[in-house]
């Protein structure tokens, strides 16, 4: 089973940025995404943005223009880089990890494993 380690969560004021790391046990080869989601109190977990083996990189409406997801292979980590927090970022993020599947020039993703999550908090 792949464990993944999120790290580098924390509060911060709105306008401010965090860089959120994810250190995953899997080997780097072909055929796999990973991902970040986050979970607000009450509410659904939502993706936010992900990346694969293809270099695809896909994000959600709610990150565009303002994180920016990468993944170093040789530190088998992946980064999300949030810049502009606003208050309604705050949520607990996760790392997912799983495989890739189909055309390998879109990004489709079938995850399979989580980490535990790292608490982002954005006040105003």
């Amino acid at each position: 089973q792949v464990q993944l380690v999120e790290s580098g969560g924390g509060s911060v004021q709105a306008g401010g940025s965090l860089r959120l790391s994810c250190v995953t046990s899997r080997y780097t080869a072909r055929d796999y995404c990973m991902g970040w989601y986050r979970q607000a109190p009450g509410k659904e977990r939502e993706a936010v943005a992900h990346i694969d083996s293809y270099s695809n990189i896909k994000f959600e409406d709610s990150a565009k223009g303002r994180f920016t997801i990468s993944l170093d292979n040789a530190k088998k980590t992946l980064y999300l880089q949030m810049n502009s927090l606003k208050p309604e970022d705050t949520a607990m993020y996760y790392c997912a990890a799983g495989a890739h599947y189909g055309d390998t020039r879109s990004l489709q993703c079938a995850y399979s494993d989580w980490g535990k999550g790292t608490q982002v908090t954005v006040s105003s």
